[in-house]
């Protein structure tokens, strides 16, 4: 199967640091800012504002590319009427965003959502529910990392006719991989990871099953099912031990993981998990992927859609997530959690090897739905 971008260099764009990420090449238009006037100085436009607040009253924004790296930045600024705080959180409960949260101003208008051009933000809309804070989501391609972003304030500068200003930095993703994948198992590389393992139990269920152990069993018989197709496996454990290494911190072990899929070149990887929860009633089955590809959300829904037809349990979606396994694996990758552990009905099927097997093979059909798929559409969404 060949790939339009190589491993190679998708490794070499992840060795660049968190503040250099790889851009597109600049065009005529990288670095046409924009802006949009909130408010009238002084005035409140559509906003319930407190005594005491301050306004939201200009944003502007530009797209920054450094000539020598290629690498992009926007630069988000608002100006405000006053002082206020400000603080900014990646979220990925529905689509990638930046949630930015302005303490002591409001949107000094009623138009608050904002369309940017898409190259490295799409959108941004504001909203205040108790008339004096302020919630701006920035919606993205991607979830960005810690030190891939920036929200700071800046004072007012009255020498050169400035305002107290809110400033957001995000930095540009990297570009989407492109892969030509074609139909079938047969000869596809595909990684299989079964979570936890060694002096990491993971989840333990109200009888005493680990989540180890489950993601074991499952994972060996995924193996099988695929190598009866004609593909060939790599597992990133096929018993139970620590992948980097007794006691290794969390970072080293999911490192480990997702290294071990890389430096094999594997088409696709699936970590297998079961879940857990505070709530026992909690139930059903869930798949999350992180978008660096073009494929990933949909391997995450062909996997989903394998599982819950093999089993029939609650069908809980396919969701982004910013988990390190299946971001750092630069193949399009998915994390399955198979049922709660938790729930006492859902751990007596994860103990049970003929419901073990319903969910390999859904697994598996997932797969072979996915190649067929992203044979056919080439990767759209």
């Amino acid at each position: 199967m060949r790939r339009v971008l190589s491993f190679a260099l998708v490794i070499a764009i992840l060795a660049i640091s968190s503040v250099a990420y790889a851009a597109k090449a600049p065009s005529p238009q990288a670095n046409q800012p924009g802006s949009r006037l909130l408010a009238v100085v002084g005035k409140t436009a559509g906003a319930s504002i407190r005594p005491g607040g301050e306004q939201l009253t200009k944003i502007r924004w530009a797209n920054h590319i450094d000539a020598v790296t290629g690498a992009g930045r926007l630069r988000l600024v608002i100006d405000t009427t006053g002082p206020v705080t400000v603080s900014g959180t990646p979220s990925a409960t529905s689509t990638p965003r930046l949630v930015v949260n302005v303490k002591g101003a409001v949107p000094g208008t009623t138009e608050t959502d904002i369309d940017l051009d898409g190259r490295i933000a799409d959108s941004i809309s504001m909203k205040s529910e108790d008339g004096l804070n302020t919630v701006i989501n920035v919606e993205l391609p991607l979830l960005p990392d810690e030190g891939e972003y920036r929200v700071f304030t800046l004072p007012q500068d009255p020498p050169n006719k400035k305002p107290f200003r809110v400033v957001i930095d995000i930095n540009q993703p990297l570009p989407l991989a492109n892969f030509n994948f074609t139909p079938g198992l047969k000869d596809k590389l595909i990684a299989i990871d079964p979570g936890h393992g060694g002096t990491d139990p993971g989840a333990i269920g109200l009888s005493g099953l680990q989540e180890k152990s489950v993601n074991l069993a499952v994972s060996l018989r995924v193996k099988a099912v695929l190598e009866k197709a004609g593909a060939k496996v790599i597992m990133t454990r096929q018993d139970d031990r620590d992948v980097f290494g007794p006691n290794s911190s969390a970072v080293d072990e999911l490192k480990a993981r997702a290294t071990i899929a890389n430096v094999k070149k594997a088409d696709i990887f699936v970590s297998i998990h079961s879940n857990a929860a505070q709530n026992r009633d909690a139930d059903g089955t869930t798949t999350y992927y992180y978008q660096k590809t073009r494929y990933d959300s949909m391997l995450a829904r062909n996997l989903q859609a394998g599982m819950v037809q093999a089993a029939g349990l609650k069908d809980k979606g396919s969701l982004p997530a910013n988990f390190y396994v299946i971001k750092r694996a630069i193949m399009p990758a998915a994390l399955v959690e198979l049922a709660f552990l938790s729930n006492p009905a859902e751990e007596k099927l994860l103990a049970n090897p003929q419901f073990q097997q319903k969910m390999a093979e859904g697994i598996v059909q997932g797969m072979q739905r996915f190649f067929a798929q992203a044979s056919g559409k080439g990767g759209e969404q």
